[in-house]
């Protein structure tokens, strides 16, 4: 049993890549859960107003007793009756409606869209910070293990007198200082991890490498925030056509089957069953109503302008996003060979100064900021990679594409 939990163990700490991790929040995320619920209720929404097509059927009754009864007056009264009712013309309401709630649907469908590719950029972003964490992480472990490598030098060399006291403290101080950055770093992954987390569905333990393909002739599409308010312009549209039907006029057929029974009667009143059909046919047009109507109609021409100018301008930050994502890589390109070339200085500046403190021709300043020096270099190389790869998330993003499509 025992073993069988030891090998059950690392396929519980198993590593996700950014791929699966996508693919899961895209799924699972609390807020995408809730947009497809609201992409349920506006299904419902349409099949309701395409069932406003078939002919109603409604059924009722009353019953009366009257004490004490009259000669022209049944005492007791029993009424039953069933009622079907189709409307043969309605101007338009119900055809208009369902194009509503259409078009409400597809707006939903878009901001649902929309709102996971978002989450995917941000998953993106917080999966390549995690990572330059570690890597800074793993700078600062490699720097603690020679810190105290030395320092158990130089107090063998203070035991024979060749060290002095001041030397020891400073690499006492620079390692005491190198655990508290180790140690503030572990809670910064952990609490990275912890958010990540809340946005991906489940705990996140450990996270696999994984690489974002570099753009190549990407298309760039009109953003889905900005499709879903294309769509609620146009269920404004939609709207106003409705309303407008209160205008035209509203023509109904109704039959109505009626059942009666009476009781405490005299002969001056029916007794027994009785039944009566009654088919009416009804028009009705509203000719005045103080620009009621009309007023609703300008109210919905206004918000659909309001909606047509957000768009516009949504469209243009678009295109600047874009535009400045592209920028923005072949700008952490160049900062990577930057950084590249800072970390081959910082390694061999180190291996120089390293030696040479062994041999005493420098002191354990210029070591431990050789050392230090080394230490950044690094941390920032892995950086810029790491950023890189966000600046392809982030362009892909604002050419509206799944970033998990480019994803390996």
């Amino acid at each position: 049993m025992k073993r069988l939990l030891f090998l059950a163990i690392p396929a519980l700490m198993c590593a996700e890549d950014l791929k699966e991790l996508l693919d899961y929040a895209t799924t699972n995320n609390n807020i995408v859960i809730a947009k497809s619920l609201r992409e349920s209720a506006k299904m419902k929404d349409i099949e309701s107003s395409q069932s406003a097509y078939y002919p109603t059927v409604d059924v009722g009754g009353n019953a009366q007793s009257l004490n004490a009864r009259t000669p022209n007056m049944a005492g007791d009264t029993y009424n039953g009756y069933a009622k079907v009712g189709v409307d043969l013309y309605d101007g338009g309401k119900k055809s208009n409606t369902i194009e509503q709630n259409k078009a409400l649907l597809e707006s939903s469908q878009y901001d649902t869209s929309s709102y996971k590719k978002s989450l995917q950029l941000l998953i993106a972003q917080d999966f390549y910070t995690i990572k330059s964490v570690e890597a800074n992480l793993r700078a600062l472990e490699e720097k603690h293990v020679q810190l105290n490598a030395e320092l158990e030098r130089i107090k063998k060399f203070y035991e024979v007198g060749s060290a002095t006291t001041d030397e020891i403290d400073k690499l006492q101080a620079a390692l005491s200082n190198n655990v508290y950055q180790i140690d503030a770093t572990k809670f910064q992954i952990l609490s990275l991890k912890r958010l990540l987390g809340v946005k991906i569905g489940k705990q996140i333990t450990t996270l696999e490498d994984s690489m974002i393909e570099a753009p190549q002739n990407v298309q760039k599409e009109l953003g889905d925030d900005i499709k879903a308010l294309s769509a609620s312009a146009s269920s404004l549209t939609y709207s106003a056509k409705a309303i407008n039907a209160a205008y035209m006029p509203q023509i109904r057929l109704e039959d109505t089957y009626s059942l009666y029974d009476y009781g405490r009667t005299d002969n001056s009143l029916p007794e027994g069953l009785n039944n009566q059909n009654k088919l009416m046919l009804t028009f009705s047009m509203r000719i005045f109503d103080n620009g009621s109507v009309s007023k609703q109609k300008e109210s919905l021409f206004i918000q659909q302008k309001a909606l047509e100018s957000e768009i516009k301008q949504s469209t243009q930050i678009q295109d600047i996003n874009a535009d400045l994502a592209f920028s923005k890589i072949n700008t952490t390109k160049a900062q990577i060979q930057s950084a590249k070339s800072s970390l081959d200085s910082a390694l061999s500046a180190y291996d120089v100064i390293a030696k040479k403190y062994e041999l005493g021709a420098v002191d354990n300043i210029a070591y431990l900021d050789a050392l230090s020096v080394k230490t950044n270099a690094k941390a920032q190389y892995e950086e810029a990679l790491n950023n890189l790869q966000i600046a392809y998330a982030t362009y892909y993003y604002h050419t509206n594409k799944n970033i998990k499509e480019f994803t390996r």
